[in-house]
């Protein structure tokens, strides 16, 4: 039965196989293949043909229908839906938005379903196996970009380039249209600059580096789709010059503050070869100091200090001194007052006055001397005479000249006659190129007789040409010694001066008896600035270098160009002097170069450089002391004398002004000034006579010579006054200056003495304060006076209420002694107005409480006015006992603050001016043992 059933079953499942077959019989159709596209960001394909699914099943319901199209593909976003199952159309879409830059194209197998043969689906049909293909069609969505952030090239100017640069930019789109880049523009205007369509960046004309170094362009670019970059691109071109032989970064101008000591010149120099085969250079660096002072920064002292620090022999004298009443003979000569520089221009002559020079200069003396000459005007140029002692009346000999003739300088030395009646040496000549360069040079004419050595800047030149000549034959005729021009005493009508000077002449000096060394002669001519090189053990291998005497010129050689390049780096500029002449320094750099077997090699151009030297600040020269004394007559009398300065002080401030942090430039108030005090060495100081100059018979100034041994100084005295001159530090001039004295070994007739001092430092550049002092001499009547006030404690308010003629004061000397009655008659008058005076001296001070103190407050002031005083003299004062009339006073200074009694208050303002006065006495303790006089031999 079971058995039965089964077979059942399956004998029907045939028969509906078979009549679902015979409804649906063919599968469906489609295109072999298909061609769509797609907008990015959009999910409809285009396809071509469209789709569409057949079936020749149809009308028949369900197997002439088209059910389903099905894609095949790992993970497409696509899907295809049927619109209409009739029909058999259909539509591709994206199931997401679809993005070219990730994937341009797609590719898939596409098949259509019918529906089967009933509304179950079974037995469908499906058709053959399409291939689809799908281009994503591009948005220009992105603008281009720039791979780089910006540009930079250099080019030589000069030159026109087919591309100095290419830049370039990037589209992401991923289209030909939207992703190339069709253009590229130069924003920036106005540059000679162009860019094709490829972003090569030309130049339009040729470049020139002294017009503009540098260019900086804007460059935009547009892809096909002309959407422009987001950003322009900054493209910069530097323009090089033409490479040129020569140093390289360097200042013309170098900035020098007094006391930086040494200071590099060009720090980061360079030389540039441009590849040159060079083998060898030479450098050389010229200071070129000509036109400062004489050649160079040297000290400005006198010739007599420099001489003093230096070391010279003593004993020069200077024929071109400051004009003084002393010197006068330099009064009528043109000067520039600066740097103590005579300038002769050929109608000035100075005579110096007998006494000055002595007649004997004997086989050994120096000439030395500053000067400047150029070459002489005329085809024939005749003498110049710089110094000549020739006859003053009668003849025209000339014992000995200096002098200059045709560029030549000529010593002339005429030996008187003696013994030996033969030729000798007169006439020394030498040819130097430096008498007529119009620079300042410095000579030194050593004569060692017979030999003259000549010293010009230090360096030692034998004269090229010795003539010889007879001896002169003594005479009774005076000698007159010039400068400037020769005296011509005889053979003219009337005595005048001939063969004058044309130039500028300083520190003209002649030392009799000694000749100068050759360090002496160095260290007068030193100059105080020049070139210097910074660590000369770290100079490379192989460079050579040569300084000249004064250190103006530096030669540095070398093979290598590095080692040449780090040697001129540390060429420096040095100026020792602590107050340095401002200004400018001209620099210049010239170089010599050899190359490996070329016949022509690069040239090196000259380097134009000036060193710019700072005013430093000027100090400001202060003396203080005591500047009014007295003392007793018998002090000046003395063997030692009166100490003039025993406290006297010197000292030198600069101003500065403070810059402070929270200080604001233009608010309008003033910045702090801040007086520093500093440390500089002086060159003289002088003590002037003020009024009659002092009478050598009975007063002088006087300085022991121990005093000033040991230093670098010198003194010279004079009725005018003491000078004190040389070198040397304000500490030395204080210790010296305080040792000065003055005698008088005859005051009678005077009273008194001012004097006033003055220092200097480079010979009157810096000068101090005048200090002026005044001297009291004190004769006995004037202590009896002072000791006799002092005894009774009189206050100046006092005594100026008693006024007298004048006649009364001279006329107490010559008085004669009175008699014995008048004398006791006297002594009565005197003990009543001694208490009246006593009296009203207390009723006075009570009411002037301030009298006392004003009086403490002058501890210097010791002028007393005595003119207008008659002095009243107790003669029986010697005789009384001193306690007896110290009881008289006590009892009579009772009866007076009885009368004084009712005004309480008054005693208590007396006590506490004693207290104050008390204080001012001690001060003046010593001062008061000095005024006390002795009156015991004033005739009464």
């Amino acid at each position: 039965m079971l058995r039965l059933r089964w077979e059942s079953a399956v004998l029907l499942l045939g028969v509906g196989t078979l009549l679902a077959a015979k409804v649906n019989k063919h599968k469906p159709w489609i295109e072999t293949s298909y061609h769509g596209v797609i907008t990015e960001n959009n999910d409809t394909v285009i396809l071509d043909p469209p789709l569409v699914a057949l079936d020749k099943d149809a009308p028949v319901p369900f197997a002439g229908e088209i059910c389903a199209f099905k894609i095949h593909g790992q993970e497409m976003p696509f899907e295809a839906v049927v619109l209409n199952k009739t029909s058999g159309e259909g539509r591709l879409r994206a199931k997401s938005p679809i993005d070219c830059e990730l994937q341009k194209e797609y590719t898939f197998i596409i098949q259509a379903y019918d529906c089967g043969a009933g509304p179950s689906g079974t037995n469908w049909k499906k058709s053959h196996k399409a291939v689809v293909h799908i281009q994503v069609k591009d948005v220009n969505e992105f603008a281009p970009t720039f791979k780089e952030t910006s540009y930079k090239t250099t080019v030589t100017e000069g030159k026109i380039y087919d591309s100095i640069l290419q830049v370039e930019a990037v589209d992401e789109d991923c289209s030909p249209q939207y992703s190339q880049i069709c253009n590229y523009e130069i924003v920036t205007p106005d540059v000679p600059f162009a860019i094709d369509r490829n972003g090569n960046i030309r130049n339009t004309e040729k470049l020139n580096y002294d017009k503009q170094h540098e260019y900086e362009i804007m460059v935009t670019a547009f892809d096909c789709g002309q959407k422009r970059a987001t950003e322009d691109v900054l493209v910069r071109v530097d323009v090089k010059p033409v490479c040129k032989p020569g140093w390289q970064d360097w200042n013309k101008r170098i900035e020098y503050k007094p006391g930086s000591g040494s200071i590099p010149l060009f720090p980061s120099i360079h030389l540039e070869t441009c590849d040159g085969p060079v083998s060898s250079i030479q450098t050389t660096i010229e200071l070129q100091t000509n036109y400062i002072g004489k050649g160079c920064d040297r000290e400005t002292y006198s010739e007599k200090s420099l001489q003093k620090l230096c070391g010279a022999s003593s004993g020069a004298i200077d024929l071109l001194p400051t004009p003084s009443p002393a010197t006068n003979w330099t009064a009528g000569l043109l000067i520039d007052n600066n740097d103590m520089i005579f300038k002769f221009d050929g109608k000035q002559g100075a005579k110096i006055p007998d006494g000055i020079v002595p007649k004997n200069l004997t086989d050994q003396f120096t000439i030395t001397m500053w000067m400047k000459h150029g070459p002489s005007p005329g085809l024939r140029a005749e003498k110049e005479t710089i110094l000549c002692n020739s006859d003053k009346t009668e003849m025209n000999r000339h014992h000995y000249a200096l002098y200059v003739h045709n560029c030549r300088l000529v010593f002339l030395l005429r030996k008187d006659f003696d013994q030996a009646d033969t030729f000798r040496p007169a006439e020394f000549h030498w040819k130097l190129d430096q008498i007529c360069d119009k620079e300042w040079h410095y000579y030194v004419i050593n004569v060692e007789f017979p030999v003259v050595t000549l010293y010009m800047d230090g360096t030692t030149y034998e004269p090229y040409l010795v003539t010889n000549d007879w001896p002169i034959h003594p005479s009774h005729i005076a000698m007159q010694l010039t400068v400037g021009a020769c005296w011509q005493g005889g053979e003219v009508a009337k005595p005048r001066f001939a063969q004058y000077f044309h130039g500028s002449l300083a520190s003209l000096t002649i030392r009799p008896g000694k000749i100068e060394s050759q360090k002496v002669i160095s260290c007068l001519q030193a100059c105080k600035e020049g070139l210097d090189i910074n660590s000369l053990e770290s100079l490379g291998q192989g460079i050579k270098y040569h300084f000249n005497p004064s250190q103006s010129v530096l030669v540095i050689e070398g093979d290598d160009i590095e080692n040449i390049n780090q040697a001129l780096q540390k060429v420096s500029y040095i100026n020792s002097r602590q107050f340095p002449t401002a200004g400018v320094r001209r620099l210049k750099v010239s170089s010599k170069v050899q190359c490996f077997g070329e016949d022509v090699c690069i040239n090196i151009p000259d380097i134009e450089a000036y060193v710019m030297v700072f005013q430093a600040n000027e100090p400001k020269i202060t003396i203080s002391g005591m500047d009014h004394f007295a003392r007793p007559a018998t002090q000046f009398e003395s063997e030692r004398g009166v100490t003039l300065l025993p406290d006297i002080r010197i000292v030198s401030t600069v101003t500065k002004v403070e810059h402070s942090v929270d200080f604001k430039e233009n608010d309008g108030v003033h910045k702090p000034v801040v007086l520093e005090e500093m440390v500089h060495n002086l060159d003289f100081c002088d003590i002037l006579v003020i009024g009659v100059e002092l009478d050598p018979r009975q007063e002088c100034l006087e300085l022991d010579r121990k005093e000033h041994q040991g230093k670098h100084l010198d003194a010279t005295n004079s009725t005018a006054g003491y000078s004190i001159y040389g070198v040397d530090t304000m500490r030395n001039y204080e210790l010296v200056l305080r040792q000065v004295r003055y005698r008088n070994w005859h005051t009678f007739n005077i009273f008194d003495r001012k004097f006033r001092i003055k220092c200097s430092e480079l010979n009157g550049r810096y000068t101090s304060n005048d200090f002026n002092l005044e001297v009291n001499i004190l004769h006995n009547s004037n202590s009896n006076f002072m000791e006799h006030v002092n005894h009774m404690v009189i206050q100046p308010p006092f005594l100026q209420s008693i006024h007298h003629p004048e006649e009364n004061i001279n006329s107490i000397p010559g008085s004669v002694v009175p008699s014995v009655a008048t004398i006791v008659i006297i002594i009565c008058v005197s003990i009543l107005v001694f208490i009246i005076a006593l009296g009203i001296y207390r009723i006075r001070t009570s009411h002037q409480p301030s009298s006392t103190e004003n009086e403490g407050s002058k501890e210097n002031e010791m002028d007393w006015d005595d003119s207008a005083l008659t002095i009243t003299v107790n003669p029986m004062e010697k005789y009384e006992e001193p306690h007896h009339v110290e009881e008289e006073s006590e009892e009579e200074v009772e009866e007076e603050e009885d009368t004084t009694s009712d005004e309480s208050g008054e005693s208590e303002e007396e006590e506490e001016e004693e207290e104050i006065g008390n204080a001012g006495d001690k001060q003046n303790a010593t001062r008061q043992e000095q005024l006390e006089w002795d009156d015991s031999t004033l005739p009464y």
